[in-house]
């Protein structure tokens, strides 16, 4: 079963020199439970074509289905509830909200949808990511990788459809890096979350089981990984 699928997506902006192209006619679909690595050169549109699968983005021209759903004929409230209900995202700066503590912040989509026994899930979930002990620290008071693993169990707690995941290791040394791959992985296999993640890292990118090419903002290679 298709879970995402964008359908002729192109986005184009003005600039002084005229129209520039950042994504051109970009078609694909993801099944349920697959894992989609985004790769490609800086300025390729792969964080610009993440952005518009997601709904953070409109399109200039083309459709993108969340779930069936005709994302791009929402409104921005509308895209927002269907993000809420089904999408999580990792991103590589991490963006915790500082004035809550790690515990605060998985909690925060939790009481955000109304869900029963929220706190005993969100500290699961931090056990899960084996920050169980740092629950009352604030992101100040961790280190990068720390704040990487509060955002994936924040991102998990709700266990989404789909996970957006944009240069997640991008902000960690290697070892770190490579514990915060493995959970993402973790999580895609055990609940069959759709995961989809832009990456510079061949490795990382390798790992899932396709890996969509762009250049210039086309697709230029859609293969399949090493999962």
């Amino acid at each position: 079963m298709q879970v995402l699928e964008s359908r002729h997506v192109a986005k184009e902006v003005s600039s002084p020199e005229g129209t520039l192209t950042i994504v051109a006619d970009v078609s694909f679909a993801v099944e349920r439970g697959q894992s989609l690595a985004i790769v490609g050169p800086s300025g390729s549109g792969k964080s610009t074509l993440l952005a518009i699968l997601a709904g953070l983005d409109l399109p200039t021209r083309g459709t993108v289905l969340l779930n069936g759903t005709e994302l791009t004929a929402l409104d921005e409230d509308g895209r927002a509830r269907l993000r809420a209900g089904h999408v999580g995202f990792v991103f590589q700066s991490f963006h915790l909200v500082p004035s809550l503590t790690a515990l605060e912040n998985v909690l925060l989509p939790l009481e955000l949808a109304g869900t029963d026994g929220a706190p005993a899930r969100a500290r699961e979930a931090l056990d899960r990511v084996g920050l169980d002990a740092r629950r009352r620290h604030y992101p100040r008071q961790l280190s990068g990788g720390e704040q990487q693993r509060v955002a994936i169990a924040r991102a998990f707690v709700a266990r989404p459809d789909l996970l957006f995941a944009d240069e997640p290791t991008g902000n960690l040394d290697s070892a770190t890096g490579a514990r915060i791959a493995e959970l993402l992985f973790e999580f895609n296999r055990e609940l069959g979350t759709t995961l989809v993640l832009v990456t510079h890292e061949q490795t990382l990118a390798r790992r899932c089981r396709r890996v969509l090419s762009l250049d210039a903002g086309r697709v230029v290679a859609d293969v399949a990984g090493g999962a």
